[in-house]
């Protein structure tokens, strides 16, 4: 079996090693959605990765969830990224973008008072940090039948501008609650058209994005992440057979594109997440940290019992910008300070010490 600091070639990209920077949400772009100085640094300075995999990152204006959250569909976006992945492949690394459409999770305080949109007219749970304090999300609007394929056409509007950028490629985000997942979820998706009512209508959209994109850059350049029975954010998926059947629907429609990797946010060990690898037939990069922090050792045994190719790594990575190598020789870890994950300056973002 590989170890995590074997080489692994994954479609035209050689990756020095099998640790993936999973998408992790900071917070710090402008008011504008675009990446800067501080991100540059940030990106840089976590080039051992074999791949990053950047935070969540909006196609559209619209798509918009959070505060202070990138975007990569306006030309000042663009050359923000430009700055990210030049410093990136300075220092030997690979970087794709997160192509995250929130959907119904925003508030309108967080985009220039844009509306939100999702499959169907249904609020998502709970509250959404704004400038002003936690506010409930607003129910959203559904889209109309006639808009989809302009939503479709605004993530292949961002893969091109990634590719303009010089990133190595972009995740088309389908987990987490977020717009692709709230169409494949029944928990938030009661349309009766051709994109719901059904497993495999549900699983249309998240075809139709996925497709588009692989058409328009190349499917080398193109990774999925899904996150199956997640059940956050009110996007539930509570039928063990639904879910089957919504998934390999999706899988089974996708994996003759060839694109680069899958990646699920899930217990790799689940028969369904083997089952939907055996299906994709292409690289599998495992996350299964989301509810816990994963360890050298967790990570490593992943590899060990052939449950996936490579393994997505997310707070550690945060906090030890070096952690490959202080996973390789054994050395401490920096704690990560969750005070400062989300908004701010350098504090907890670029000031993680190094090994030396």
């Amino acid at each position: 079996m590989p170890d995590l600091f074997d080489a692994l070639t994954v479609k035209s990209w050689e990756l020095r090693n099998r640790l993936v920077m999973a998408p992790l949400t900071r917070n710090r772009a402008d008011e504008n959605g675009v990446p800067g100085d501080l991100a540059v640094e940030y990106y840089a300075q976590r080039a051992s990765a074999g791949l990053i995999i950047s935070e969540g990152t909006q196609p559209s204006a619209v798509g918009q969830g959070y505060l202070n959250t990138p975007g990569i569909h306006s030309p000042e976006q663009v050359a923000g990224w430009r700055r990210v992945a030049d410093a990136v492949h300075a220092r030997g690394g690979r970087i794709v973008v997160q192509l995250m459409h929130a959907g119904r999770v925003a508030h309108p305080d967080n985009k220039h008072g844009l509306e939100s949109i999702a499959p169907s007219a249904l609020a998502a749970p709970n509250e959404m940090f704004t400038a002003d304090g936690m506010k409930p999300h607003p129910a959203p609007r559904a889209l109309e039948l006639s808009e989809i394929p302009d939503v479709v056409a605004d993530y292949v509007h961002a893969a091109r501008c990634a590719v303009e950028a010089g990133l190595d490629g972009v995740e088309v985000h389908a987990a987490n609650g977020y717009l692709i997942h709230q169409f494949l979820a029944p928990g938030s998706n009661e349309r009766t058209d051709e994109y719901g009512g059904s497993p495999e209508k549900r699983a249309r959209f998240a075809i139709e994005v996925t497709r588009a994109v692989a058409e328009a850059i190349g499917p080398e350049r193109v990774g999925i992440r899904i996150s199956p029975a997640h059940n956050i954010q009110g996007a539930t998926e509570e039928d063990p057979a639904d879910v089957e059947s919504t998934y390999g629907a999706l899988i089974q429609a996708i994996a003759p594109l060839g694109l680069a990797y899958l990646s699920v946010l899930a217990e790799p060990r689940q028969d369904l997440v083997q089952r939907l690898r055996k299906d994709f037939g292409g690289v599998l990069i495992a996350n299964d940290g989301f509810g816990q922090v994963t360890t050298r050792e967790s990570a490593q045994a992943i590899l060990d019992e052939d449950l996936a190719d490579a393994v997505a790594v997310g707070r550690l990575f945060l906090a030890n910008p070096d952690l490959p190598r202080r996973w390789e020789t054994g050395a401490a870890l920096n704690e990560p300070n969750g005070h400062t994950f989300y908004g701010g300056g350098a504090e907890g973002y670029t000031d993680y010490p190094f090994l030396d």
